[in-house]
C-alpha cells in the first residue's frame, strides 16, 4: 500500500512535470465505482494552471493560490505518471490531465481504491479530515504528546493518522524494530528518551525512503523491510523475526531485542 514516501514521490513527479502548464482537457479510463471529479468539477480545471504542490501525510495536493485544488489519494495501489508526447502507457489509467505542450499527468490505479476530488482549500481539508501533523514535520513535543501519551499499543498510535499523518504499517514496524520497542507495548509506559528515539528514527527512516524515490531495493540490507518473514534472522541481534496481529494489523518484530519497557 502506498505510504508517505510513495505520496512524496508522486508529488515530486507532479511538481516536475505538471506545474505552470495550461490544462487542455481531461480524459477518463474505465472508472466504474471510482470517486473522481464529475463533469462540473472537471470543467473548473480546464484552461487553468497548477502552480504549486503540497503533501500532508499520504495526501497529495496540486493547485494554485486562488484554487481550486486537486486532492489525490493513491488508495491501495495507485500511482502517478507524467508523460510527454505520445508514450506507451500501462493498463489501468483512470484519470488523465492533458496540458498544452504535450505533457500529460496520469493517475493509474489497478485496484480502483484511490480517489481524486476538487477541493477549495488544503488547510480546511486537513482540518476536516482530523489529520495529525505530518510525520516528517511533527516536532518533539507534539510527537511525545500524540504518540507517547497513548494508553494503547504503540504500534496503533504510530498508525493513527489523527495522531501523526503519514506512517503506515511498513514504517511503523521499521521504527519499532530500529528502536527495540515491542509493537504491543503501551506507549505511555515507555520512557521519554525511548519515545524521543522513536521520533528521530521514524523521521530518519521516512526521509531515507523518500530519498530513494520510494525504491525499496535501494534501502540497506539490514532493514526489516527486507526480512518481513516469520523465521528470518534478525539483523540487530541473535533473534528471529516473528509476526503477530496488533490492532488488527500484521506486525513483524524480533522478540529478542524489542521489549515492552
Amino acid at each position: 500500500m502506498p505510504e508517505l514516501p510513495e505520496a512524496e514521490a508522486a508529488r515530486q513527479r507532479i511538481e516536475d512535470g505538471a506545474l505552470h502548464r495550461t490544462i487542455e482537457r481531461i480524459t477518463l479510463g474505465e472508472v466504474s465505482h471510482m470517486d473522481l471529479p464529475d463533469e462540473e468539477a472537471q470543467a473548473r480545471l480546464i484552461g487553468t494552471q497548477f502552480t504549486r504542490t503540497h503533501r500532508h501525510g499520504k495526501y497529495i495536493f496540486v493547485g494554485s493560490v486562488e484554487g481550486p485544488w486537486l486532492h489525490i489519494h493513491l488508495g491501495m495501489a495507485g500511482s502517478i505518471r507524467v508523460t510527454h508526447g505520445q508514450s506507451d502507457l500501462p493498463d489501468f489509467i483512470r484519470f488523465s490531465l492533458v496540458f498544452e505542450g504535450g505533457n500529460t499527468l496520469h493517475f493509474r490505479d489497478p485496484r480502483k481504491f484511490g480517489h481524486i476530488e476538487v477541493i477549495e482549500d488544503v488547510d480546511d481539508f486537513i482540518a476536516q479530515k482530523g489529520l495529525g501533523p505530518d510525520a516528517l514535520l511533527i516536532g518533539d513535543n507534539a510527537f511525545a504528546q500524540n504518540v507517547g501519551g497513548t494508553r494503547g499499543a504503540v504500534k496503533s498510535a504510530l498508525l493513527s493518522q489523527k495522531k501523526i499523518a503519514g506512517i503506515g504499517n511498513l514504517w511503523a514496524d521499521e521504527t519499532l524494530y530500529r528502536t527495540g520497542v515491542d509493537p504491543e507495548a503501551r506507549a505511555c509506559d515507555l520512557a521519554a528518551d525511548r519515545v524521543a528515539r522513536m521520533h528521530r528514527a521514524s523521521q530518519e527512516i521516512l526521509q531515507a525512503v523518500v530519498d530513494t524515490g520510494a525504491d525499496y531495493s535501494r534501502l540497506p540490507d539490514d532493514w526489516l523491510i527486507h526480512h518481513r518473514e516469520a523465521g528470518d534472522a534478525c539483523t540487530r541481534c541473535d533473534g528471529s523475526i516473528e509476526k503477530k496481529t496488533v490492532g488488527g494489523r500484521t506486525s513483524y518484530f524480533c522478540p529478542t531485542h524489542q521489549k515492552g519497557v
